[in-house]
């Protein structure tokens, strides 16, 4: 295979202003902040983390929707950064987003036709007859009747309103779909639905995903590889074989940890790593290790004094962390993990 999409210490920083005429900066929300990574083509890589951390604000960056402060965006071997809005015209045809709430991001006064219809509209594809036709066969795909065509989306579910949205996105035969958590609002049966046809999809029309969602076994069931972010920063990538059978990050443990498991005596037995205190704010981000001051394995002088990078896991060529004290073995339970950093601290 070969590589997609590459993103290299991509940052996006909003402005924080005062005053109502005259209005001054005085801080930034940092809400990317160095991320990098690949996608190649036809694989799906998932991205998680907390609300917050900056996976929708990377997306979009991504798809050219909100303008990088930094970094470059290298996408099927060109470099898209700071690319023009008539340059990135023809670019956007192989580029498509799903968007999270199906009720905001169809619009309600246009018939479900002239939605999905929009792509082939905007860049000038085929005559009204051959968009029609192509958007009925669109429909038929995603699992919907044709002859929904002529409907308005507040006639539809939830379910059913994101497979429009789908549609959409499809409409103009896209080498990379952005997901950014399309089954977050949806009940759990329906969220099964639009996995499935997510990845029938992906097998029928050789898709290339971004796959964004807090639910980490929606994750493990669709991606083939995973990010884990926290406040704007990657802190581990992997398979997601080897990440979710051996995390290295104290973060990525933590998640796995709360993630349910069906057998009630297993979920009975198993201890939750339970984070204490809040996300810190983006605007005035901790010093070195972001995760510092919630991390089970805190070292004074040395996560705070010093930012780890992202470090191969040994054996390993695609699982990295960024962490000074990783977890040493999987499963782990709070006490054992709060027990090893002192060990490590007198060695170091």
């Amino acid at each position: 295979m070969s590589e997609l999409l590459v993103v290299e210490d991509l940052q996006k920083y909003f402005p924080v202003t005062r005053g109502l005429v005259f209005q001054k900066e005085i801080a930034q929300v940092k809400a990317v902040d160095g991320v990098s990574f690949t996608v190649e083509a036809g694989e799906t890589l998932g991205v998680v983390g907390e609300s917050g951390c900056g996976k929708s604000t990377m997306a979009r960056c991504v798809a050219r929707l909100l303008e990088p402060t930094g970094g470059k965006i290298i996408f099927d071997g060109r470099d898209i950064t700071h690319l023009g809005r008539t340059q990135m015209r023809p670019i956007r045809r192989d580029m498509m987003m799903v968007f999270q709430d199906p009720y905001a991001s169809l619009n309600a006064r246009k018939r479900v036709g002239e939605i999905v219809a929009e792509p082939l509209d905007v860049h000038g594809i085929g005559t009204d007859k051959d968009r029609k036709r192509r958007v009925q066969e669109l429909l038929e795909i995603v699992g919907l009747n044709p002859e929904h065509y002529n409907r308005f989306p507040h006639e539809f579910s939830g379910g059913q309103r994101q497979r429009i949205g789908i549609a959409r996105a499809l409409a103009i035969n896209p080498k990379l779909i952005i997901c950014d958590e399309p089954v977050s609002a949806l009940d759990v049966s329906v969220q099964a639905q639009i996995l499935n046809l997510l990845k029938d999809l992906q097998r029928d029309f050789d898709l290339t995903y971004i796959f964004i969602a807090h639910d980490l076994n929606v994750v493990r069931h669709v991606s083939d590889r995973v990010m884990v972010m926290y406040l704007g920063k990657p802190v581990e990538t992997g398979s997601k074989q080897e990440l979710y059978a051996e995390p290295k990050h104290p973060y990525s443990g933590a998640l796995l940890s709360a993630v349910p498991i069906a057998d009630p005596t297993l979920g009975r037995a198993r201890k939750q790593i339970v984070l204490t205190g809040d996300v810190p704010s983006p605007i005035n981000p901790p010093a070195a290790c972001r995760f510092h001051p919630r991390c089970p394995r805190f070292v004074d002088g040395k996560c705070n004094v010093d930012e780890p990078e992202l470090t191969p896991v040994a054996g390993s060529s695609d699982h990295s962390y960024a962490c000074h004290f990783p977890l040493e073995r999987w499963p782990m339970d709070e006490d054992e993990i709060r027990r090893r950093p002192s060990l490590a601290a007198s060695v170091d």
